[in-house]
């Protein structure tokens, strides 16, 4: 009986992030969510130098052309090969979706903590919210996009000055959620016993922040990146389904969808493909933060 206590109490203890994992493959979804949205990464941006046709080289004699193994999804109107379209724009609105995630999860977590932690600033940071909130969305990004389009094109080329107005367009329209779920969050730990503690200690408020604060919101931060993905792959998508995005010959899955409409009883398929990928990235980046939120939850985790 004592040599099993004494095995015991030598045991290393039980890393946290084990527990994370060991939830996390419980959910089905999420497992498979997980697996679609790596191979959707790994075909889009590892697929060029396996399917090497060029996604910009026009071959008018093969336009309007099926299915062939020359071009497994088919030609465009200009006899682009769509299969190389596809991986193109996937480039470009993965990128999309990561950076103006990024930028929102920067926003949203920052104004969060800055609210929660600091009664000063709660009020005025959450009217702010409320503000943005308030907006609507799609005519404020189509007004964004007026204004600021020729500026930036001027400034950085037309492709990269688009990027960087749609990613900073997405990214300052949808920290909100955010920032209200982190601040929910800050309040509740800041009347913790440890927070208490390094308080009475001396700890300088940005110490108590980068140690204690943040660490314990990395899961609702988490959680909102996942849930962010998808919202500004579907925005970037309505933008340029607008004819608002990025420029013709760059192409993006809402591109490729609006330059689609105009053959959509001729050739129905093009709209599939990207419809597809879209669909399929949203709805497992979905059911990724669904998993997330499970396995990152102790309430949950212990069942």
């Amino acid at each position: 009986m004592t040599n099993s206590t004494e095995i015991e109490l030598t045991k290393p203890p039980r890393s946290q992030w084990k527990d994370v994992w060991d939830q996390f493959k419980t959910h089905k979804g999420a497992l498979l969510g997980g697996v679609v949205f790596l191979a959707i990464i790994i075909t889009v941006f590892l697929g060029p130098y396996v399917w090497t046709i060029d996604a910009s080289t026009i071959d008018i004699r093969a336009r309007n052309q099926g299915s062939s193994l020359a071009h497994p999804f088919g030609t465009d109107q200009l006899g682009r090969d769509t299969l190389a379209r596809m991986i193109a724009g996937g480039q470009t609105s993965i990128s999309v979706g990561l950076a103006a995630m990024v930028l929102a999860l920067f926003l949203g977590s920052m104004i969060g903590v800055m609210a929660g932690f600091f009664k000063k600033l709660d009020g005025p940071l959450m009217r702010l919210t409320d503000l943005f909130l308030a907006l609507p969305l799609l005519p404020l990004l189509l007004v964004m996009m007026l204004l600021f389009r020729e500026p930036l094109n001027a400034a950085f080329g037309p492709e990269t000055g688009i990027f960087i107005l749609i990613v900073t367009a997405i990214g300052v329209t949808s920290w909100m959620p955010t920032a209200r779920i982190v601040r929910g969050d800050v309040l509740a730990l800041k009347e913790r016993e440890f927070i208490l503690a390094a308080r009475s200690i001396g700890t300088k408020n940005s110490k108590i922040i980068s140690r204690h604060i943040l660490p314990n919101v990395l899961s609702p931060i988490l959680v909102s990146a996942t849930l962010g993905i998808a919202n500004a792959i579907i925005t970037e998508s309505a933008l340029s389904f607008l004819g608002l995005g990025f420029p013709p010959d760059f192409p993006t899955w809402g591109r490729l969808l609006y330059d689609a409409t105009d053959y959509l009883q001729q050739f129905p398929e093009r709209v599939f493909w990207p419809g597809i990928a879209i669909s399929l990235t949203v709805l497992s980046v979905n059911y990724l933060g669904d998993g997330l939120r499970d396995a990152l939850d102790p309430r949950v985790r212990g069942r």
